[in-house]
């Protein structure tokens, strides 16, 4: 029996990892040895790029087709660039690329799209380009689930801390999301946002100061990226302090070791594997299937072939569950 499907039923099926399989089905007819399809990040040795190339790979190797990870070891913006203009020079079946800085990309995606590369963002959009959508983490929401817990924990009465990096816009709507949060708390002050540019080192070396200069001025530390979540947890540790908050985000391995611990109050997870795997499936498809314009604003286009976000989800993970999500990981990684 036929079944009639609307444009809307037919967009919605598009955002979601059905589609993968879908395209997987057929991978052995679909796919030529010459398609090769870039990933292009900053900081990639850290765990989290880890997982996310572990979820590219895995649809690479179904497909049966070439794809690589590239960029620089560090939060480096600028090496990041270097790397997409390289890559996308190679006129490749497509990039993936996670935009450290979403105004300093614009420019070369734009010239990429324009010359018939489709280029797909995943975890950090940069929403002001002409990339065809964004794969990731609705980030907004996800500062607004972190600052409801956090203003269970302090009762409505606390300075903050924030770690963050500036110019990277996943961070800056997670900053967002808890701000939305607090300003119906007046109670609770960000007292201080300090830019760690990805370095863990600056994570550390500020929260020891602070605790030596402001110990009893500042009670939470919430932490925007992958890396300060640990460091500040490591500080705490060590001093022995006892009576501080920490709200982390991502799922390094030390990260949840102190969330079991209970040294942090609660890490936000997000799901790197879905963005690469799910990213690089919907960009297969624009690859075989192309738009008759992809130099197009999709976004604005009510009628629009392509979504303008997939939202990968997130959630809460703390000491009562950390355990399911390690046993789950474990299990995911087993299936690789």
């Amino acid at each position: 029996m036929a079944i009639a499907m609307t444009n809307r039923s037919v967009l919605a099926f598009l955002s979601t990892p059905a589609l993968a399989m879908l395209l997987l089905s057929c991978a052995g007819s679909q796919h030529s040895g010459d398609e090769k399809y870039y990933f292009v990040a900053s900081n990639i040795k850290i765990p989290y790029w880890d997982t996310a190339k572990n979820g590219f790979m895995r649809g690479i190797t179904a497909m049966r087709v070439k794809g690589e990870m590239v960029g620089p070891d560090t939060l480096d913006q600028q090496e990041e660039l270097k790397e997409f203009q390289r890559v996308a020079r190679l006129k490749p079946s497509g990039i993936l690329l996670s935009a450290a800085d979403a105004n300093l990309f614009k420019a070369d995606i734009d010239a990429a799209i324009a010359s018939g590369v489709p280029v797909v963002t995943v975890d950090s959009d940069s929403p002001g380009s002409k990339r065809l959508f964004f794969v990731g983490t609705n980030n907004y929401e996800a500062g607004r689930m972190g600052g409801r817990r956090l203003v269970d924990i302090l009762k409505n009465k606390g300075n903050v801390i924030v770690f963050t990096i500036a110019g990277q816009s996943n961070v800056e709507q997670r900053l967002a999301g808890y701000r939305d949060i607090l300003a119906d708390h007046p109670g609770i002050k960000i007292a201080d946002v300090i830019d760690t540019k990805g370095d863990p080192r600056i994570a550390f070396d500020s929260a020891e100061e602070i605790l030596a200069k402001r110990k009893g001025q500042v009670e939470a530390f919430v932490c925007l990226e992958a890396n300060s979540g640990q460091e500040v947890a490591e500080v705490l540790h060590r001093t022995n302090v006892t009576d501080k908050t920490i709200l982390a985000f991502d799922t390094n391995e030390d990260t949840l070791k102190w969330v079991k611990n209970g040294v942090i109050a609660a890490t936000i997870a997000q799901k790197p594997w879905s963005m690469s795997y799910v990213g690089l499936q919907m960009l297969d498809m624009v690859h075989h299937n192309p738009p008759a314009l992809l130099d197009h604003n999709f976004g604005q286009d009510s009628f629009s072939v392509l979504p303008n976000f997939v939202d990968t989800g997130a959630s809460l993970i703390d000491k009562d569950n950390v355990s399911t999500f390690l046993q789950a990981r474990d299990s995911s990684k087993a299936a690789n």
